[in-house]
């Protein structure tokens, strides 16, 4: 029987090391995403000047907007570096005290503005305002959702592609193609242009708010 070669096995392991050892795995891809909170304090926000809006105050890593009459709101400072195409804002939101939306996303569109309306109409209507003068309650996104109190829910928006897209969780909610489609905001909410969040006769919480620009489609 022919002998064991060891020193020529050693020889070749220190040749192709891969001999012995699995590929190391790739770096994963890099988040791209712009934070717009970080957890910690208001920096980058003002809190909407609505009239009779609530304390904002942020506690746990969260922003916390307390019942105002009606409307309490956030309002992103540097709106002019904001896109107005191609991009995504994610966030997650949470339904504390109340029964009205939660979460009313105002972000830029193009050379307007829509808001993403979460849990509107006493808690369940779902929907963009608004489409050619009509909201959330009566255009073709309208939907209606239960939501529970004390549950955090993930928010996204997208405009890109000629449409404004939404979901809630995995769930999309809205897909409108702009074309033929007048997008605009209701005037309750326009303090909250080009980029805010605001909830209506509810206390609500936000956090892990994010913007993502994406490449233009050819």
């Amino acid at each position: 029987m022919a002998r064991f070669n060891f020193a020529l096995v050693l020889v070749l392991l220190a040749a192709n090391p891969l001999m012995v050892r699995a590929e190391e795995p790739k770096a994963a891809a890099k988040d791209d995403a712009q934070l717009l909170f970080d957890g910690k304090t208001l920096n980058g926000w003002n809190v909407t000047e609505f009239g009779g809006e609530g304390e904002v105050v942020v506690k746990d890593g969260q922003i916390i907007l307390s019942m105002g009459q009606p409307l309490t709101g956030i309002t992103w400072k540097a709106g002019d570096k904001l896109p107005k195409d191609n991009f995504e804002i994610t966030l997650q939101a949470m339904k504390r005290k109340g029964e009205d939306f939660f979460c009313g996303l105002t972000f830029p569109v193009r050379d307007s503005h829509a808001s993403f309306i979460v849990g509107g109409w006493a808690g369940s209507v779902v929907g963009l305002s608004s489409i050619n003068g009509q909201d959330a309650s009566e255009n073709e996104t309208t939907k209606y959702e239960t939501f529970e109190k004390n549950k955090w829910y993930a928010i996204k928006v997208r405009v890109a592609g000629g449409k404004i897209e939404c979901w809630i969780d995995d769930k999309q909610m809205v897909d409108v193609e702009l074309k033929d489609n007048r997008i605009s905001t209701r005037i309750e909410v326009d303090a909250n242009k080009p980029l805010g969040v605001c909830c209506y006769n509810v206390e609500a919480a936000l956090r892990d708010i994010k913007l993502r620009r994406l490449p233009q489609e050819k």
